[in-house]
Formats: structure tokens, C-alpha cells, sequence
């Protein structure tokens, strides 16, 4: 909850402003924790206006949370105070939301909150991995060093998301024109057509006739197609969020053929690169692995690392546990185990995350050299189909006026 207060600084001077917590007389003992004596304290109502509401949640994007991690490891190396450092960036970010966020943060650690806590009240921001990670770096003193991590961390996954998705861009984009094209084909042009060639009285062929019928339902039926077009995307989209839903889109990621090679590497090198830096961080191996099944991005493999993690806590090693799921490549439990062996296993999963990096690169580097030609294949055959179904009759017709 949100209190505005009017409170006296020891100074004797009048102080305005507002504190985020969990109760009234919560929100007080923090204003007093500052040094202030409270004079008036009022809830804000939580209530929204039209121009609050974002459509994407905070609206805050995982490049901003990277610059504000970099921003904060750099501060911190220059031994500028936290409550001091997460102030100089709210003032100094581009993004209000974030500026927001930030301020709370400050105000939380003025009044003697850990950075972990204060940072764990916007899990729509940071993550339960992030926060996890800061709490280890103030256990262990290495704060500095914990952000820079994460920064690193979060750069790289977003990197390598950010050119997976933008690899789908290409194919979808060129998909919808064709079907564009194909539409304005069939309700404008090809009717006009076939009007002409069934007034010629010309025989018309069989693959003709079906294209001529095609166009009618288009033209005739149209509206309805169309409604039940979008009554199917709104459907797909509803159960997409449902957990069934999410279930069956995640495992049809890693079973289409082509992508499921994108995004199973893309998977396997979340989970190297996740388990290390925490690892790095001296958290347990058991809580890495928790961790890393809440951010990995699919349900097939959160509920693998579940049963891993279950598994290592009832005394099996990382390796046995990732040997019984087929999902899970032999090469990356067995360098696992040449890790557990040797006691180098953040070496191990460092080099992993960066062999499964460069292999979604070239997979999609693959994928979009292969994608352009194949597409004007298809393309090229459709248009081409098209044309002479509708093409042919016309020169029979003009032949016969010859």
C-alpha cells in the first residue's frame, strides 16, 4: 500500500512525500527509522486512471534492467553508498516506470531494508533468480560483483532471445503479404475472371474450376470465414495462457521440426548459463536448479530441473538426475559428470552455455539462409499455380476469337 505523509526532520523543517508498506503503522515506524517525526500519514487509493494502465504490465523492458544492473556495479566499484546509488539512477533513467520502482527501492533501503527485500516487492521487474542472486552477493559481501554478473547474464539471454524471435520475423512477415496477395486475388481479381471465361462457353479445366469455386466461397462466404478466423485466434490465444495450453505450445517448440533444434539449444543454454552464474555466487547447487526451472521459459523443461532438483536432494548427482531425461543431451550430462569429478563444475557449465549459445546462432543463421529461397520456392509455385489455372482458359478464349 501507498502513504502520503507530512512529516518534522530533526532540523524542524516540514517534509513531504510517500512510502510503500505493508500496513499504516508499518509505513510510520519506517517514516520514524528515517529521522522524521510524522505529522499526518493518508493511503493513496490504489485505484487506476485509463492513463496508468500500460498494456504490458510495468512496461519495462529486460535491456533497461540490464543497463540499471551495469549502472549499479559501476557505482558501487566507485564505493558510492546503495541508498545513494539506486537514487542516482532514478533520476537519471529514461523510463518513468523504472524511475518509479527505483525510488520505492531507495525509500525502502533508507529505512533499513536489505536491497534483496526491496527489490523481492516488484516481482513483475526482477525475478526470483535476480533477487536470489542479490541476496547471495550481500551474504558473501561480493555486491559488486553480483550485479555485474547479472548484467552479463541478463545481456547475453537477451541477446540470444532477441535473435531467435527476430529469426520468426522474416518467414511471418513474408507468410502474411502472400496471404494478403492470395485474398485480394480471390475476391477482386479472379472473379472478374471467371465471369469472362463462363461467358465464352469455353471448356474449362478441372484445376480452373476449383480455383473459380474457391474465389466464389471468398467472395460469397468471406465475412464469415473471416469471423471464424479471428474466433479461432482469440480461441488459440485463450488457451495459450491456460496451463494445458502453455504445456502443449512449450513441447510443440521443442517437436516441430527445425525450430524445436533453435529452441531446445536455446533451453539447454539458459540452463548452463543460469546455473552457473549462480553457482558463481555460492548458491547452493539444490536452489540453482530451483531457480533456474522458474526462468528457463518452458514447462517441459521447468518440470524436468523440478525433478532434478528433487532428485539431488535425495542424494543423486546432477549428472544421474539429468541421465534419466531423454530431453536432456548425453554430451551435457556427461560433461556434467567429467565436471562433478574433477570439482570444476562451474567451468563446465560456463563452457556448455557458451557451446549451446553458438550453436542456436548458427542454427539460426541456418535457418533464415535456408528460409529465403525456400519461400520464393513455394511462393513462386503458388502465384504460378494460381495464374494458369486462370491464365490458360483466357487463351483458349482469345484463340478462338482469332
Amino acid at each position: 500500500m501507498l502513504f502520503n505523509y507530512e512529516a518534522i526532520t530533526n532540523n524542524g523543517e516540514k517534509k513531504i512525500g510517500s512510502i510503500d508498506a505493508g500496513s499504516k503503522d508499518l509505513a510510520i515506524v519506517a517514516i520514524q527509522h528515517r529521522g522524521f517525526m510524522v505529522s499526518s500519514i493518508k493511503e493513496v487509493s490504489s485505484k487506476k486512471s485509463l492513463f496508468d494502465i500500460t498494456l504490458f504490465g510495468e512496461n519495462i523492458s529486460t535491456k533497461d534492467i540490464v543497463i540499471m544492473s551495469r549502472q549499479i556495479s559501476t557505482l558501487f566499484e566507485s564505493q558510492v553508498a546503495a541508498l545513494k546509488a539506486f537514487s542516482l539512477i532514478s533520476e537519471n533513467t529514461k523510463n518513468p516506470s523504472l524511475s518509479k520502482i527505483l525510488v520505492k527501492i531507495a525509500d525502502d533501503i533508507k529505512s533499513g531494508v536489505y536491497i534483496s527485500v526491496a527489490l523481492s516487492k516488484h516481482n513483475g521487474v526482477f525475478s526470483d533468480f535476480y533477487v536470489n542472486m542479490v541476496k547471495a552477493g550481500e551474504e558473501s559481501g561480493k555486491l559488486t560483483q553480483t550485479f555485474s554478473y547479472l548484467a552479463d547474464y541478463l545481456d547475453r539471454q537477451y541477446q540470444l532471445t532477441s535473435k531467435t524471435k527476430n529469426a520468426l520475423i522474416y518467414p511471418g512477415f513474408v507468410i502474411g503479404v502472400f496471404l494478403m496477395v492470395m485474398i485480394m486475388m480471390f475476391t477482386f481479381v479472379i472473379p472478374k475472371l471467371s465471369i469472362i471465361i463462363t461467358e465464352s462457353g469455353v471448356a474449362v479445366p478441372f484445376f480452373t474450376k476449383i480455383i473459380m469455386q474457391i474465389s466464389n466461397i471468398a467472395v460469397h462466404y468471406g465475412i464469415f470465414l473471416l469471423i471464424a478466423f479471428i474466433a479461432f485466434i482469440a480461441y488459440v490465444i485463450r488457451f495459450s495462457k491456460t496451463p494445458s495450453g502453455k504445456i502443449y505450445f512449450d513441447r510443440l517448440k521443442i517437436t516441430v521440426p527445425i525450430f524445436s533444434n533453435i529452441y531446445i539449444k536455446l533451453y539447454l543454454s539458459r540452463i548452463a548459463d543460469n546455473m552457473d552464474t549462480m553457482l558463481s555466487s555460492s548458491i547452493p547447487i539444490v536452489r540453482a536448479i530451483e531457480l533456474t526451472s522458474v526462468v528457463v521459459g518452458n514447462r517441459i523443461f521447468e518440470d524436468i530441473l523440478k525433478e532434478v532438483a528433487e532428485s539431488v536432494k535425495g542424494g543423486s548427482s546432477l549428472s544421474d538426475a539429468f541421465y534419466r531425461h531423454k530431453e536432456i543431451p548425453s554430451i551435457m550430462s556427461g560433461m556434467i559428470k567429467v565436471g562433478e569429478e574433477s570439482g570444476s563444475i562451474g567451468n563446465i557449465l560456463k563452457t556448455l552455455g557458451r557451446f549451446y549459445s553458438r550453436e542456436v546462432n548458427e542454427a539460426i543463421d541456418v535457418m533464415v539462409s535456408l528460409i529465403e529461397p525456400i519461400m520464393i520456392i513455394i511462393l513462386g509455385l503458388g502465384v504460378g499455380i494460381l495464374l494458369s489455372s486462370i491464365l490458360l482458359p483466357i487463351y483458349n478464349i482469345a484463340g478462338d476469337i482469332q
